[in-house]
């Protein structure tokens, strides 16, 4: 894609959504840009007029209702790695363009993965509970070495998973949108459509796809159906990839495990019942949030502003039809 048109030699304005319009990103000092700050209620008197917008807040949904209020808008960054909260029909359409924060988040998720299968296999979920009880029971648990996992999603989180997974020793295989061999992480990859006659390969299903219309429930009944019994589910990816209500079966049953990072309605409510459903760990969509990271969120942006400024292609533009920056089929 063609680099923006550079900036004139006037400053130009660049809004930031945030949280709270008190809560801004680090390190931004210095660009010569003016920043108009602003939460959700004011996005749209902060977008009028301002040529780029950042979305510190990146799971806001409020560009739609500011949108006719982005008159001069060329160019929006989301902090995060999915953008399906974002796109909508008028921005996809329109000449904006969206780059997100592709790369950040790749090793954090992919160890979260790692220690999500090692924890397991190591049965500690029910570790941890005969602690909180003081009772000593001993008893044999599983090696890695060897095991399955399917890797749904081949793109940078995908990839990073699979190595670090080979690495620890367990075979790996990716689903896509297209059924090819020879990949260089991934040895194999099977079709994503397909996936109820591939998933009962695997010990282990990890899902690390893009929320997109493909992907909208693409774990349903009949994956659940045909995982093999003990099997362990694996969601850093979007909660709506998975059928909650399936996936509810499927726990309760006791044929499967899960560690669970995204869900449908986040934050999880109290009383959901995936608190208290067998073999399953619950984390607050915080997979990739390691310590210090929203100073690399904040200085990946920085980059790409100075970027903008110069005339240069930015970084990490997103297929706003994909919805993800195509790095290879997924």
């Amino acid at each position: 894609m063609p680099a923006l048109p550079p900036a004139s030699t006037e400053r130009p304005v660049v809004a930031v959504l945030c949280e709270r319009a008190t809560d801004r990103p680090p390190g931004l000092d210095g660009l010569p840009v003016d920043f108009r700050y602003c939460a959700a209620d004011g996005l749209a008197t902060a977008v009028r007029g301002a040529r780029a917008l950042m979305l510190w807040d990146f799971f806001s949904t409020a560009v739609r209702d500011a949108w006719a209020a982005a008159d001069a808008l060329e160019w929006i960054h989301v902090t995060a790695a999915g953008v399906d909260t974002l796109l909508f029909d008028e921005l996809r359409d329109s000449a904006v363009v969206v780059t997100n924060a592709h790369g950040v988040f790749d090793r954090p998720i992919a160890e979260y993965v790692l220690g999500a299968v090692i924890a397991h296999a190591k049965d500690s979920l029910r570790s941890f509970g005969l602690q909180r009880e003081r009772r000593w029971q001993h008893r044999e648990t599983r090696s890695v070495l060897g095991a399955k996992a399917l890797v749904v999603g081949t793109g940078a989180i995908g990839r990073e998973t699979a190595r670090l997974l080979l690495a620890a020793g367990l075979e790996v295989r990716g689903a896509g949108r297209i059924a090819r061999g020879g990949d260089p992480d991934f040895g194999t990859i099977v079709a994503s459509s397909n996936l109820p006659a591939e998933v009962g390969w695997a010990d282990h299903l990890v899902i690390a796809a893009p929320l997109t219309a493909a992907t909208r429930g693409l774990v349903d009944a009949a994956v659940f159906a045909a995982l093999r019994p003990g099997a362990h589910l694996v969601n850093i990816a979007r909660g709506p990839i998975v059928d909650e209500t399936a996936l509810l079966a499927a726990v309760g049953s006791g044929r499967i495990a899960a560690t669970l990072d995204v869900f449908d309605t986040e934050p999880l409510p109290p009383d959901h019942p995936l608190w208290d459903a067998p073999n399953v760990t619950v984390t607050a969509h915080m997979s990739g949030d390691v310590v210090g990271w929203r100073d690399t969120l904040a200085a990946q942006f920085a980059t790409n502003v100075r970027r903008w400024l110069a005339g240069e292609p930015l970084l990490n533009i997103v297929d706003k039809k994909l919805g993800y920056v195509p790095t290879g089929d997924r």
